[in-house]
């Protein structure tokens, strides 16, 4: 569709568009299912995750209630869990990397909306995508703002509102979100962890 094909060029459209309208009541049906299954109802609840998300790995978990805008814009990789209450508002790419944990109640959103008052009441928006990376964890009640990138091996602290991309390696928490320091060995669980 062309409206998507401008979003995801970063162009402002016009998003009051009957053909979006549609995609969005779609997948908000589908979403509805989902949350509405049982938990144990397993192979029901992936089915409808693989036919809404756009590239799903082959182990994950989502834990209800999940909502994403359209779906299509989503790819998950392998080793993928999230908590309770998880928000995708992908009116372009989302892309999450490899064993990423996500805690509860995270928002991932890539739309804009005008700031002029006439304009956003007539639907004018533009989008800009996000990526997280692999072995990235999310805690709890984090909101990523569009156009964001968390790199590979970052930790985004409970609660922060993360404006701006994170470098890898980082630990990174508040609002706004920046960089506190760097993940180290320091950092591991070490002997102080023994599997059984």
């Amino acid at each position: 569709m062309e409206l998507i094909d401008a979003l995801k060029r970063g162009e402002w459209v016009y998003g009051f568009h009957p053909d979006v309208a549609a995609d969005l009541l779609e997948t908000e049906d589908k979403c509805h299912i989902f949350n509405s299954l049982l938990p144990s109802e397993k192979a029901g609840r992936e089915a409808i995750l693989r036919g809404l998300i756009g590239r799903l790995g082959t182990r994950f978990t989502i834990h209800s209630p999940f909502r994403c805008d359209l779906g299509y814009n989503i790819s998950i990789g392998e080793d993928f869990t999230s908590n309770y209450g998880l928000t995708i508002l992908d009116e372009v790419n989302v892309t999450i990397g490899d064993r990423v944990f996500i805690g509860p109640n995270v928002s991932i959103y890539t739309i804009i909306h005008s700031l002029d008052s006439a304009e956003r009441a007539e639907g004018i928006m533009k989008a800009r995508p996000v990526t997280i990376g692999n072995d990235v964890w999310i805690g709890g009640d984090v909101t990523v703002l569009p156009g964001v990138s968390i790199g590979d091996g970052s930790v985004i602290g409970a609660g922060s509102v993360v404006t701006r991309s994170v470098p890898a390696g980082t630990l990174a928490a508040g609002n706004p979100c920046r960089v506190l320091r760097p993940i180290t060995d320091a950092d591991k669980a070490g002997s102080a962890f023994r599997m059984k």
